[in-house]
């Protein structure tokens, strides 16, 4: 059994064939697909999908850093904060910092990453942290943040290595998704040197599809592509990485298992 993650299955890219590309999924063994949210535009669709699969596509609420800025923002956490209310959530998510595509507000991105960072806390929630060409960023918010119980990912962690040792010694994990089947990427070494108990599979799904699919839509029934690589990488057996990488994901997000239904 396999878990992805990380999937925005409730995305317009998937309103064309959502029900069958979920049962190609859980066919290729992924059975729990997890949701992270972006902002007030995709909570129908994404709770829509979590009730018609409530076993399998298990929602997150937060506020995704590209969608921060100052004249939204209170609107936006007060519309994630409704969702800590009402909905069982597995994590806050995605939150972070995002300095890729526009630095504009970046000091709006801090503030909103800090709020969402308490909430997790007094709600004993892990949060799953986006983090593009903002490592530093991240880092700095969430060193201040930090206590024992604030857990949760590095969504598709694209540090080094010693950012990678950073976030493990915190108890964090990495996120690892189709990038580890590109040939430069330099996660390779990275995974081979953490190994298995600090990682949880992901897609990211439509983005970023693992080679021989790169370029193409994303979809969870790819997470067996990237399982297969990283036991390449680590010389583990397959069965391995899905078994240890399943476990951590269910730790971490407190998740029960699907119902089998045969």
């Amino acid at each position: 059994m396999f878990i992805d993650s990380h999937t925005h299955l409730y995305l317009e890219e998937f309103d064309h064939d959502r029900d069958v590309m979920i049962k190609r999924a859980i066919d290729a063994g992924v059975e729990i697909m997890l949701l992270p949210n972006i902002d007030r535009s995709s909570w129908d669709s994404l709770l829509k999908l979590h009730r018609t699969y409530p076993e399998q596509c298990i929602p997150m609420a937060g506020l995704h850093p590209t969608s921060v800025s100052p004249n939204t923002m209170d609107d936006e956490l007060q519309s994630v904060e409704k969702q800590l209310i009402k909905q069982k959530l597995c994590a806050i998510g995605e939150i972070g910092i995002d300095l890729y595509w526009d630095k504009s507000f970046w000091e709006e991105q801090v503030k909103v990453f800090r709020i969402q960072l308490k909430w997790a806390k007094q709600q004993q929630l892990p949060v799953v942290i986006h983090m593009r060409n903002s490592f530093n960023e991240v880092w700095n918010v969430l060193e201040t943040e930090l206590t024992p119980k604030l857990k949760g990912v590095f969504h598709c962690f694209s540090g080094n290595l010693s950012q990678a040792r950073k976030v493990i010694d915190a108890g964090f994990y990495l996120g690892i998704g189709g990038v580890i089947t590109f040939r430069n990427s330099g996660l390779q070494e990275i995974v081979k040197a953490v190994g298995l108990d600090h990682l949880l599979l992901e897609t990211d799904a439509p983005y970023l599809a693992p080679v021989p699919y790169r370029g193409q839509r994303n979809e969870p029934s790819y997470i067996p592509v990237i399982a297969s690589r990283i036991a390449e990488i680590t010389g583990k057996r397959l069965e391995d990485v899905a078994s240890i990488t399943t476990l951590n994901a269910i730790k971490l997000f407190n998740l029960a298992l699907p119902v089998d239904k045969h």
